[in-house]
């Protein structure tokens, strides 16, 4: 990034964050600061341990200093300016959860922009399942990070204090590590069966919540196919699956027919081949529906994450909070788009040739100089694609 580029995104940093457009996080004052300036050359310069009482006040100091990224800590601390972890006194913790596109299975270089951040958000809803099913939790705070994905930020009372392991543990179960078929399952004792000397019991998955209402879904929905089926097709399509032999095909498909209640209700010994096939299903409900996240920031107290409402340096686009109503219709290639930089054209020399899409537009560029939007001009400027042309 060559000089005049530097100073052009420096003041229009600025000139986006005179707009006032930040607001403060709970807490601001407990919480750790960090900032990376612009500045010449590849590296990046990583300013962190600051109190908010350091920067002055934040407007104030976003309008001064225009970083080029912002950052505060997830942690509250008694004194969050210390320079050691110890020192800061560490008191509570957001938990944050990090989506990114280039961590998602199935996404590659080859990916648009526009399919990899559409990925993100289909892996977004999939972690919002989770905790407001699961965990129940309300507090929620969604964040679309400014370049690759989403981060969401839990503020509900009871994740404050937790430690790294028991946040582990919240990440294993998002994830399906370490998952066994067993503890999906339920024993629920038999009407009638009460005082006996061995009371009778059925086994059950869950089909309120959970791990065991995913697998649940997935049996539920492979036997209503099943049932649609003439038997003639139905029973070597059952066969297919490892345990199941052609009486207990046949058994099944009868069951799909004449008592598929018991199957909606997730009773597993309504027969053994309801089981067997639950227990082949749970890997691949695992593998396909866990949520992607970047496990580190979720375990880490003292994680430092992007302000919402900033300027993210290597794209040019808003770390933008989006209300939970309005997340289905959220477009990061259009509604991240600062304002600021959507009100006149610029000159730049573009230097990695491609096309952008961004702003409802989409824009193939050559090598050389173009005048275009301003908000692409920064996009290709921010991710070293173009250098500032002159006027």
């Amino acid at each position: 990034m060559n000089e005049r580029t530097l100073a052009y995104l420096r003041g229009r940093f600025g000139d986006y964050y005179r707009g006032g457009a930040v607001d403060q996080p709970l807490d601001a004052h407990a919480r750790e600061w960090g900032y990376v300036p612009w500045t010449e050359g590849p590296g990046e310069t990583y300013v962190r341990h600051n109190s908010l009482l350091d920067l002055g006040d934040l407007d104030d100091f976003l309008a001064r200093e225009r970083p080029r990224h912002v950052y505060f800590s997830a942690g509250r601390y008694d004194d969050p300016s210390e320079k050691t972890m110890d020192g800061k006194d560490w008191q509570s913790s957001d938990l944050i959860f990090d989506l990114d596109a280039d961590h998602l299975p199935g996404t590659t270089p080859d990916d648009s922009y526009g399919e990899m951040l559409a990925a993100c958000k289909e892996a977004l809803s999939r972690l919002l399942e989770f905790l407001r099913d699961d965990f129940a939790f309300e507090d929620l705070e969604i964040v679309f990070s400014g370049s690759r994905g989403y981060h969401v930020h839990v503020h509900d009372d009871n994740v404050q204090t937790l430690d790294s392991d028991a946040r582990r543990e919240i990440v294993d179960y998002v994830r399906g590590i370490g998952l066994e078929f067993d503890a999906l399952v339920e024993e629920q004792t038999v009407a009638g069966s009460v005082g006996r000397e061995s009371p009778a019991s059925n086994r059950y998955l869950p089909t309120d919540a959970g791990w065991g209402k995913r697998v649940h879904q997935e049996l539920l929905s492979v036997m209503q196919e099943v049932r649609e089926m003439d038997e003639h097709e139905a029973v070597p399509a059952l066969q297919e699956y490892d345990g199941i032999g052609q009486k207990k095909a046949e058994t099944a498909y009868q069951f799909a027919q004449n008592r598929f209640v018991e199957i909606e209700e997730g009773n597993l010994s309504a027969h053994n081949v309801f089981e067997n096939l639950a227990e082949q299903f749970a890997p691949a409900v695992v593998a396909d529906q866990n949520a992607q996240i970047d496990e580190p920031v979720s375990t880490d107290t003292n994680r430092l994450i992007r302000l919402p409402g900033s300027l993210h340096g290597g794209s040019g686009l808003v770390v933008r909070p989006i209300q939970a109503d309005e997340l289905d219709a959220f477009d990061p290639l259009t509604d991240a788009v600062p304002e600021t930089f959507s009100r006149h054209d610029i000159t730049v020399d573009v230097t990695a040739p491609g096309t952008v899409r961004l702003g409802g537009d989409s824009f193939t560029l050559e090598e050389g100089i173009h005048s275009v939007p301003e908000y692409v001009g920064v996009f290709l400027m921010t991710r070293g694609r173009a250098e500032k042309g002159k006027e």
